[in-house]
């Protein structure tokens, strides 16, 4: 049975004529004849009495009439919603951002998108990079947002966007306070105010700090930059962020200085899984995000475009 033998059958009780049906149809009268004897066929019962001189329903043509109706319009409707998906009016992504994304361009990057692509709808899942990549590899993330880049490249697209210095962050009273640039061995007799193990930048920063001959003494290891900026105007330690958060903190509660070379980045990135299918809205996003960057996009994989 195919969805048109129900659409003629339907066409045909609206018209209550096979030649009327067939001219709003625009087939012939025996191609719409042939149509419902071969829906009869395969129902195994007639569905309209083909003695009378207008169209008159079986009692089983009565109730294909009632049931065909529904399917029609469900199948229209699906045809529609996959029209909208396509032309992407309609669609959902699932994004994994770290925190410290909220001070780059993604939070006004998201607004626009949304007033150009209000249908689509965009899920933020807040995460440290470690689990936003695993996320993605897993496929419980359609895109993330990464710190630094991925670990497993083979088997992610990348589209690097941010690179920032990292700065140190001290009380205004703090012995370092003077200094145009400090190294991370200054840094050894401090307490670290952290980023939490989840982040990329964790092990950063412990692998510079191993470099420089000292593990540091973790006074408190979070996911939240504010958290951080608070501990240490507390005076309860130090803390590493990137150079455009620092420009906008207050010198009056802590102050930033420069680490010397070789200095640790925050290298945002956008990636997704290079084997696995980008729904359309995923891909509209990644296209609209490359556009306002004004960086290229590598191959995404298309899947059912073709079909």
């Amino acid at each position: 049975m195919d969805i048109r033998h129900l659409e003629y059958f339907l066409e045909v009780v609206r018209q209550g004529s096979f030649s009327k049906a067939a001219a709003t149809m625009h087939i012939t009268q025996p191609s719409i004849s042939k149509m419902i004897k071969s829906l009869e066929e395969d129902l195994g019962v007639p569905l309209i009495y083909r003695n009378a001189k207008q169209v008159e329903l079986t009692d089983a043509g009565q109730a294909v009439l009632e049931q065909a109706q529904q399917i029609v319009t469900l199948f229209q409707n699906l045809s529609v919603e996959l029209e909208d998906v396509i032309h992407l009016k309609k669609g959902k992504v699932r994004i994994g951002i770290p925190p410290i994304a909220g001070s780059t361009v993604f939070p006004p990057l998201l607004g626009e998108f949304n007033i150009n692509y209000p249908n689509i709808q965009i899920q933020l899942f807040e995460f440290g990079s470690k689990k936003i990549e695993l996320g993605v590899q897993e496929g419980a993330l359609d895109i993330g947002i990464v710190c630094t880049l991925p670990t497993k490249t083979d088997i992610f697209e990348v589209l690097s966007f941010v690179e920032d210095p990292l700065q140190v962050i001290v009380h205004p009273e703090h012995r370092l306070v003077g200094h145009p640039a400090v190294d991370f061995a200054a840094l050894a007799p401090e307490s670290f105010v952290l980023y939490s193990e989840d982040f990329s930048l964790y092990d950063h920063i412990h692998h510079r700090c191993k470099l420089a001959g000292f593990q540091p003494k973790i006074i408190c290891e979070t996911s939240q930059r504010e958290f951080m900026t608070q501990m240490v105007a507390a005076k309860l330690g130090v803390a590493l962020l990137p150079s455009k958060i620092c420009s906008g903190l207050d010198p009056k509660t802590v102050v930033a200085i420069p680490l010397t070379d070789p200095q640790i980045f925050l290298q945002l990135s956008i990636i997704w899984r290079k084997d696995r299918y980008l729904s359309f809205a995923a891909r509209r996003w990644l296209e609209f995000t490359s556009d306002q960057l004004g960086i290229p996009l590598p191959t995404i994989n298309r899947g059912y475009d073709s079909v």
